[in-house]
């Protein structure tokens, strides 16, 4: 479904972005002029692994699951895209297909500009090309962090830190208490077990310890952060 007009809240969400806030006004307002906005419900394709580039993209509600399937069928979750971030640009830059499959997790809108249009706001905006520099050296740095939590981290601190941050993004208080944060992106325990590199079972069990221990809580509608504090203790252990 196609809306001319994003929501405030949209719209707030992709001008509060850490990247595009860093954008000079009219660059901003060059790329805003010429997005479009489209709307997906939970589980319908955005753009398909193998495909040409023909826009590039920003989350502006919702989030995008970034995956592939296997030869078996099986999807496997790489990443979600939160709400003020941009992507799709690489395959913009070099014209080549698109290397995973985007789907959309809830009820999402996206921010979208025609590659037509990337090319001529980059031919007019020389900025464009350091501020897109900027935003993959900050991907890849992420990315080296990832590869190194995987390989030095116990999972308990690994599960604790991807907590933290879906909490920074999706956290809302909790009706239950005062105290409490509910994160608010209901991921399946397979869909978090693979961002993890785990099994769903070791994230459950994990869970559960971090549930006897009265820093979270279980709910069939999703997370309850219970104790922030806890939480940072164990990402840091």
């Amino acid at each position: 479904m196609d809306d001319p007009i994003l929501t405030m809240e949209e719209r707030e969400a992709i001008n509060s972005g850490r990247w595009f806030s860093s954008l000079s006004p009219s660059l901003r307002h060059d790329i805003l002029r010429c997005a479009y906005v489209k709307r997906f419900q939970d589980g319908e394709l955005i753009s398909a692994r193998g495909e040409l580039p023909v826009r590039w993209i920003a989350c502006a509600k919702g989030a995008v699951r970034v995956g592939s399937t296997t030869l078996t069928g099986k999807q496997i979750t790489l990443t979600y895209v939160e709400p003020g971030v941009w992507f799709g640009d690489v395959a913009m830059f070099d014209g080549d297909r698109r290397t995973h499959d985007a789907y959309a997790h809830g009820d999402t809108t996206i921010l979208c500009v025609a590659r037509t249009d990337f090319n001529k706001i980059l031919s007019q905006h020389s900025e464009l090309y350091e501020a897109l520099l900027r935003l993959q050296a900050r991907r890849i740095r992420l990315l080296f962090g990832q590869v190194e939590d995987l390989n030095t981290l116990p999972l308990r601190a690994r599960l604790a830190k991807q907590l933290g941050h879906l909490l920074r993004t999706y956290g809302a208080p909790s009706p239950s208490a005062d105290d409490e944060v509910r994160i608010t992106l209901q991921l399946a325990q397979e869909e978090l077990a693979q961002l993890l590199g785990a099994s769903r079972q070791r994230v459950n069990q994990e869970l559960k310890t971090m549930e006897r221990e009265g820093v979270l809580r279980i709910d069939p509608a999703g997370l309850v952060v219970r104790d922030r504090a806890a939480l940072r203790r164990i990402s840091a252990a």
